[in-house]
């Protein structure tokens, strides 16, 4: 099965933060996931560099818009590794291929007669380059941005979305799963029925955009240009080669809740006037909040995924992430909240889990994992079709792109592992000749199970899933990975490492 997921690109008027890493940790996330099913994965993120906020930043910090936004993405596009990101290409619509991209698509949509040129006045909020209408405002001023929006004129080319209006109707009724959680499919839905209104899709005023290829003298609205980069980049990403045909259309994009409309309804409305296929999903997130709010700089309530990177690791941050908000929900986090669960699932649950298999192994096998004979080997047959259907149901759950889940499925086992550990007590069955047998059973069966942990883990924590395969001797490359191998019987004769800590105690500064 061939999979396309893309992040949205990400507009760089300001330095990158936590919401960034978030959107774009959940999609590597999936695309990890499909490619340990075996699937052809293409993951595009990337940055949004063109309209009138951009011209603004440039303009306050006395450079021009070009020296802006070549200093700006290399930051997005170094977030992308920091958080582990394993995307295929990273697009900038500053790239001249994708605004020559940009240009033929809008003709194509201009040939099949749905543009028009008009003169529109309205209320205009800079900060989402977006029109609103009075009765939207929230106490006269933008709801999402709280920003007073300035009236202005101009004369702009019209994309006719009304006309798409029953056929996107008719589109989401046949595909009830189409937007994901079912919320914003409603809230898209409702707002497609609440009757659409033609768009602008260009500026007469502006000049830092792509321009519109029969009238020079206007650049393409920045919203259609930015959109346009889901299809733009497989034309360009591997040189000589259109990905096209291969990848699109894509299976799901990952976006937050604020540009829904954008998404759900113009991006497709746009797809069918240009004659593409429309896109297999969408999955909206919700956000990230701290004391109730939504993470802003300009409120200071940024947990700063830098500073948890460079004390804790990248992994720690991609699990707390998903561990403690429901994707595609609102959720609190805290600095507070990120340290009990690392100390008390990391460090406590998984890693010492890790330690101890190790280092009992080491004490009573010499280091090698032992083989059980047939009779105490299936004394543990329950815990092993347990840690299959761990695997099956934390798998089902990222098909179904619900990662939170999928973790707590995984979790469930990691604990049985570790009751497995009490119950049976090694430590005891050592001192006992008779029960030697009965030993192997178990130090394999924590062994064969650690090995499905790490396995249905890797998606989420990829490095640390690694090191624990490594530990018990596993191979772990991109074959070793695959779930068709995650059985319990697949666990390879080997020596063990005893190392430090796989998620060591961090006394924080402060």
């Amino acid at each position: 099965m061939r999979y396309y997921v893309t992040t949205p690109i990400y507009y760089v008027n300001g330095e990158p933060h936590l919401g960034h890493a978030y959107t774009t940790i959940a999609a590597d996330v999936v695309a990890r996931f499909h490619r340990q099913k075996g699937d052809d994965v293409f993951f595009l993120t990337g940055t949004d560099e063109h309209g009138n906020k951009i011209a603004q930043a440039a303009n306050d910090r006395g450079v021009t818009p070009r020296e802006h936004v070549d200093e700006m993405a290399p930051k997005f596009k170094a977030l992308a590794g920091q958080v582990g990101a394993t995307n295929d290409f990273f697009i900038r619509t500053t790239d001249a291929e994708h605004e020559a991209f940009v240009q033929e698509f809008v003709a194509r949509i201009h040939a099949a007669g749905d543009i028009e040129k008009r003169t529109y006045g309205g209320l205009y909020c800079t900060a989402c380059e977006t029109f609103w209408r009075e009765e939207d405002l929230v106490d006269g001023k933008c709801p999402d941005h709280g920003l007073e929006p300035q009236f202005i004129e101009e004369e702009n080319y019209y994309f006719l979305l009304s006309r798409y209006q029953q056929r996107l109707h008719d589109f989401f009724v046949a595909h009830p799963d189409w937007v994901k959680p079912r919320s914003r499919y409603n809230e898209a839905l409702a707002f497609i029925d609440g009757g659409l209104e033609d768009i602008s899709i260009s500026r007469e005023t502006l000049t830092w955009g792509v321009p519109v290829p029969w009238d020079e003298d206007q650049v393409i609205y920045v919203w259609v240009d930015a959109l346009i980069n889901y299809l733009s980049a497989l034309t360009y990403a591997r040189p000589g080669e259109d990905l096209t045909s291969r990848y699109w259309p894509a299976q799901v994009h990952f976006l937050a809740k604020d540009i829904l409309k954008f998404h759900a309804v113009i991006w497709p409305a746009l797809l069918m006037s240009a004659g593409y296929e429309v896109p297999r999903g969408e999955f909206i997130h919700g956000y990230l909040l701290m004391g109730g709010e939504k993470m802003s700089k300009t409120r200071g309530n940024v947990l700063d995924p830098f500073e948890v990177m460079e004390t804790y690791g990248i992994d720690p941050l991609r699990f707390y992430l998903f561990r403690e908000v429901t994707f595609g929900q609102d959720g609190v986090i805290s600095l507070e909240g990120f340290e009990q669960r690392y100390t008390n699932e990391l460090a406590n649950e998984l890693g010492n889990l890790v330690s101890r298999t190790a280092s009992m192994i080491a004490k009573y096998r010499g280091g090698e994992i032992p083989r059980p004979a047939a009779p105490h080997a299936e004394a543990l047959a329950a815990v092993a079709a347990e840690g299959e259907a761990m695997v099956a149901g934390a798998a089902a759950h990222l098909d179904a792109v619900e990662i939170t889940a999928a973790l707590e499925t995984v979790w469930e086992f990691v604990r049985r592992l570790n009751r497995l550990v009490e119950e049976e007590a090694p430590w005891k069955l050592a001192k006992d000749e008779a029960q030697a047998g009965r030993l192997d059973a178990v130090l394999h069966g924590l062994a064969a199970g650690l090995r499905l942990v790490a396995l249905a883990l890797h998606p989420v924590i990829p490095g640390s899933a690694a090191e624990i395969l490594r530990r018990l001797g596993q191979p772990s490359g991109d074959a070793d990975l695959l779930f068709e191998g995650a059985v319990w019987g697949g666990l390879a004769p080997a020596a063990v490492d005893v190392a430090p800590p796989l998620f060591p105690r961090i006394e924080r500064a402060g």
